[in-house]
């Protein structure tokens, strides 16, 4: 890669893991699920006015915008909101290339191979050290939803791949068009008119920043700088930087919001890093379609936070690291 593109690469990673930063602030201003829905509502508006039509068909592009936006997304900002950490989440997070490897050999019968297996039981001791971390420095129940938002992006990521939207950025617009009305819906029936109220009354220019760079920062610019950078180089290339989502996530929410990194972190970072690696990068097994782990989906904004680009990890094989993180 040019060094111009490599260093464009870094910085979507790094504005992905700064992502999750300001989603922390963002729900000092904004109950969690209010928050999401105005991410998106924000986010496809006006986008969905210069982007055309869509190009792929319905069921998909609702099956994906309830997976990936309703569920993925609502349960990461709830678990973020009941006490997980900015930086655990953004490394929690990952291991959504474990639950997409598993389900696309469950549902799309791709062999994961002997390599990607050994990568998967990597990330999952990761995982495993995280919890042990998490339950001395935070909630139960928030950990829990953040495992349970990665299992939702890798359900989304195979959708996406059954898919196999023909243009990622047309339907990744359309994607966040579904999830605004059942988002907000929920706002109101389980954080209550009130509240939403109150939080919309209350907005203020630090809340409207928070919202400009979830939906304009994280997922217009980090998508569309994604792709611009798959459709120069090949998926191989650019995925492992979406690698540096959880590094950039870690240390800004240290820098920023006072976060401790405790030595059981680094380890669990260090195995899931490496883990959520060699699951997404290790070639393809012979016989076997291209998966989107096997493409490189090791982020993601996707966003893709990753990230709305939130497809985070679930194009076919030339948008498949498209993975944008929270």
């Amino acid at each position: 890669m040019r060094p111009v593109h490599t260093a464009l690469a870094v910085l979507v990673a790094a504005v992905w893991g700064f992502n999750f930063v300001v989603i922390e602030i963002g729900l000092g201003h904004f109950p969690p699920l209010l928050l999401s829905a105005l991410r998106f509502l924000v986010a496809a508006l006006p986008a969905v006015f210069f982007v055309g039509r869509p190009k792929t068909a319905w069921k998909w592009i609702i099956a994906v915008g309830v997976a990936l936006g309703v569920a993925k997304f609502g349960l990461l900002f709830t678990g973020m909101a009941a006490g997980m950490p900015a930086g655990l989440s953004s490394l929690v997070l990952q291991v959504q290339s474990v639950f997409t490897a598993v389900l696309a050999s469950l549902v799309l019968r791709e062999r994961p191979g002997r390599v990607r297996m050994a990568g998967m039981a990597v990330a999952l001791a990761g995982i495993a050290v995280a919890a042990v971390d998490g339950g001395t420095s935070g909630p139960v129940l928030g950990f829990t939803l953040v495992v349970a938002a990665a299992a939702c992006w890798g359900v989304s990521n195979v959708l996406t791949r059954k898919a196999s939207p023909p243009d990622a950025l047309n339907f990744m617009v359309w994607v966040c068009t579904v999830p605004v009305l059942p988002l907000f819906a929920l706002s109101l029936l389980l954080e209550g008119p009130e509240r939403d109220l109150a939080a919309l009354r209350a907005l203020d220019w630090s809340g409207a920043a928070v919202i400009a760079y979830v939906a304009w920062v994280s997922t217009v610019f980090g998508f569309g700088a994604w792709n611009y950078l798959l459709k120069r180089y090949p998926a191989s290339s650019v995925a492992p930087f979406s690698l540096l989502v959880p590094v950039f996530g870690m240390s800004s929410a240290a820098l920023v919001l006072g976060e401790g990194i405790s030595g059981l972190r680094w380890v669990a970072a260090l195995l899931l890093v490496g883990g959520v690696g060699v699951t997404s990068l290790a070639p393809a097994r012979a016989g076997t379609r291209t998966t989107v782990a096997d493409s490189g989906t090791a982020a993601g904004s996707g966003p893709v936070e990753g990230g709305t680009a939130e497809l985070s990890a679930g194009s076919p094989p030339a948008a498949a690291a498209a993975s944008p993180a929270p």
